[in-house]
């Protein structure tokens, strides 16, 4: 009671939002009234998104809803069982609102500081995804990552890793600055990831979560989608073993997209059946298992669409030569980030290439911020529209990443592979699409 006597002057979405973090710090810090005040933010989450009045179809808002709901559920479920701090968990509580990533890689470490400061000063970021080999094996200058979690405390970091250096003493490092999510990289169980990353790795990746559960560090995993681990993908077992038993918060799983060094591996993409088997499989773990699980492309519902090319609320990717490119699935760019500081330019001025300019075209004609959209279970335009993607969006000042980056633009059977791809995916996915999205705007409870 005393709460609402002293903010009685406060507006409606105010009080909403001082009641959240409320909640939030009751959720964190007090196991007996945990239960409660996860009820109540659950609420308010629902609430908040039901009621957004961004062009959404009602079942793209259940679903943001779910997956929401489902990292709640488990960063609740990591609380209870002490795989997460208190500590940890309240320093997250202030980067609920990050929106805006963007992805670096291994460049030297002032290029690495300023293109974080610009993310942050110019670009409004408080995102930043590190990818790329092993980034915790990064040093320059006589410096590591961490000296840029600590120098950016008020950013968020999330760092695809192998897990194999995470050690007691990292972990611990880690809990202390309380701004940084290892994600770490597995292709199954033992087996599937010892064959693809050498005998003996997962077992070192076990010893990492049990160090990040120790130490309090929330952590996800992140899976490559293929022909050949699809089937484990589609069964229960692998998300009860990461979740309930290894302690994971959150899953992102990323089908293959064989293009550049990888254009000779399209008999490990995943087929257009096992993708539309594994979007109903996302489903049932959201709605019924509650498993925070993202599936990239599957999961376009959750970002209104393809989120690369620098979109509001989307990320792009700068590649270890500074090279910016829309997506790490698309490597061409335009601009380096090296040229442009060299010209006394910023991050900023690597966004307004033709080339950005027409994938964010694209983005808006086909979903983005559109009340009426196309089939939302084919969001990428160059995995689902590759025709598209060459027509409509590259143009011809774009340069390669690599070789066999422009061998694959110049490869036919290449592109037959993909406009194949794109015709058997539609067939499959388009009714699904209309039916549950399109035709269903009535309002209908989840409760």
């Amino acid at each position: 009671m005393d709460y609402f006597i002293k903010n009685q002057n406060l507006t409606e979405d105010n009080l909403k939002d001082d009641l959240f973090k409320d909640s939030m710090c009751l959720a964190i810090h007090n196991k007996l009234l945990r239960k409660a005040a996860v009820k109540e933010i659950d609420a308010i989450i629902h609430k908040t998104i039901m009621n957004d009045d961004v062009p959404s179809y009602h079942d793209e808002k259940v679903e943001r809803y779910k997956f929401l709901s489902a990292l709640l559920k488990q960063i609740t479920h990591n609380l209870d069982r002490d795989f997460i701090s208190p500590e940890v968990a309240k320093k997250w509580l202030k980067f609920l609102s990050v929106t805006g990533p963007s992805a670096t890689e291994k460049l030297d470490f002032e290029t690495s500081r300023r293109i974080i400061s610009e993310a942050h000063d110019i670009l409004g970021s408080r995102f930043i995804t590190i990818s790329g080999d092993e980034p915790f094996l990064y040093k320059s200058d006589g410096k590591n990552l961490i000296d840029l979690f600590e120098e950016f405390n008020d950013m968020f970091f999330l760092v695809y890793t192998n897990g194999t250096l995470i050690t007691e003493g990292l972990a611990h490092k880690l809990a202390d600055l309380g701004n940084v999510t290892p994600l770490i990289s597995v292709d199954g169980f033992k087996k599937e990831t010892d064959e693809r990353r050498g005998k003996g790795i997962h077992t070192k990746i076990i010893r990492a979560m049990k160090n990040l559960r120790e130490a309090g560090v929330p952590f996800g995993i992140s899976v490559m989608a293929t022909t050949r681990n699809t089937p484990i993908l589609l069964e229960n077992e692998i998300y009860d073993y990461y979740f309930k038993k290894q302690g994971a918060t959150y899953m992102f799983q990323f089908q293959m997209m064989p293009v550049g060094r990888a254009k000779n591996e399209t008999r490990l993409m995943v087929t257009p059946e096992q993708r539309f088997n594994l979007y109903k499989k996302w489903g049932k773990l959201l709605i019924e298992d509650h498993y925070p699980v993202a599936d990239f492309p599957n999961s376009a519902t959750l970002s209104d669409g393809c989120m690369a090319f620098g979109r509001w609320n989307g990320y792009f990717y700068i590649d270890w030569n500074g090279n910016i490119m829309p997506c790490v699935f698309a490597p061409y760019y335009v601009d380096n980030i090296k040229k442009l500081y060299a010209e006394g330019k910023t991050l900023a001025d690597g966004l307004q290439s033709a080339f950005f300019k027409n994938g964010r075209q694209w983005q808006k004609d086909y979903s983005f911020d559109k009340k009426h959209k196309e089939n939302l279970l084919m969001p990428c335009p160059v995995h689902d529209h590759y025709k598209s993607f060459k027509t409509n969006i590259i143009t011809p000042d774009i340069k390669d990443e690599d070789e066999q980056a422009e061998a694959a633009l110049h490869d036919k059977q290449y592109e037959e592979t993909f406009i194949n791809y794109e015709k058997e995916l539609q067939n499959l996915t388009l009714r699904l699409f209309e039916e549950r999205y399109v035709l269903r705007m009535e309002n209908v409870s989840y409760e």
